[in-house]
């Protein structure tokens, strides 16, 4: 980084040693790539850094890259992107107003669950109680991937997020969440209902996946998004605003409105109570459960049998 003036480097030193390291330095720069920089962009933004913090590290990474370019070790440098100021200002706008992204009903989250199967090319139903289970918990479906059986204690219906899937130039890979994304996340009984059955399976094998994608494999959001065609059915239904991830403010906007107490909201949401805030219905009223079009709590806490295997409810059978 020759050649900088001395108000330049301290905050590109700061950039380069806070963000860039911590969050590519493990990658060897010949496997930099586009998404890889784009994943590390969004880390940063979803951290809440400044934009002036985003601008400074990622302009520190794109010197970098040059002179790997320049040295014949990349073809182009990955970290020349564009539109992530667009995307630095929805969040900022997400931050300010989370309830207006969410869907506005049970019914309008099952018309999009079951048009993104419809879509799939191979109609695969496991796309829509990924949907439905992303909805409901308020998580990413990067979360959602890496759950395992033994991550929900079906004692107090609650599930310990502790992976997330990411795609890295060898594959899909699980890596552990740090810091607030290391959360507790309550389980509320529309989502009971998906995970009880698959507990029961997955009972002698605590490591199973819960949610896998047609060859019961890992996915990401981007895979999704690819498979179901997302973008075009969004569109479709009037949910243009409604990106993947979205969905988390769905979540935690009907937790609110159920009631959950703000600091089992805050645990959920991974955020502070200034952000957490801004999901409690604006009157301060409790909304029932049936007002998303919940189905009423049915599944009891799980129960150990004289044997000690623990045993999952089923949800009830229509």
């Amino acid at each position: 980084m020759h050649g900088l003036e001395t108000l330049t480097m301290s905050p590109y030193q700061a950039g380069w040693r806070l963000r860039v390291v911590p969050s590519i330095g493990h990658v060897l720069v010949r496997k930099v790539t586009r998404r890889v920089v784009n994943r590390a962009l969004h880390c940063w933004i979803a951290d809440e850094c400044g934009l002036s913090t985003v601008k400074n590290s990622l302009a520190v990474l794109v010197r970098v890259l040059e002179q790997a370019v320049r040295d014949g070790v990349l073809d182009a440098n990955p970290a020349r992107v564009a539109g992530w100021q667009q995307e630095y200002q929805r969040a900022q706008a997400e931050r300010t107003a989370p309830r207006s992204l969410a869907l506005p009903d049970a019914d309008a989250l099952e018309r999009l669950a079951a048009a993104l199967v419809q879509r799939s090319s191979d109609g695969y139903a496991g796309w829509g109680d990924i949907v439905r289970f992303a909805a409901w918990t308020g998580t990413r479906f990067s979360e959602v991937s890496a759950l395992q059986a033994q991550d929900i204690d079906a004692s107090t219906w609650t599930w310990q997020v502790q992976h997330f899937t990411v795609s890295e130039p060898e594959g899909l890979h699980d890596r552990p969440c740090r810091g607030r994304h290391h959360r507790v996340v309550p389980l509320r009984p529309a989502a009971r209902e998906l995970a009880a059955g698959r507990l029961e399976r997955a009972r002698h094998t605590p490591p199973a996946r819960l949610f896998t994608g047609p060859h019961r494999s890992r996915f990401t959001a981007a895979v999704l998004r690819d498979a179901t065609h997302w973008d075009d059915v969004v569109d479709e239904l009037g949910h243009e605003y409604l990106r993947r991830q979205d969905l988390r403010h769905t979540g935690l906007t009907w937790m609110a409105d159920a009631g959950l107490p703000l600091p089992l909201l805050c645990g959920a949401a991974g955020r502070p109570p200034g952000d957490t805030r801004r999901y409690l219905p604006p009157d301060g009223h409790r909304l029932s459960a049936e007002s998303h079009g919940e189905p009423p709590a049915s599944s009891a806490p799980a129960r150990t049998s004289g044997g000690g295997r623990t045993v999952f409810p089923h949800p009830p059978t229509e």
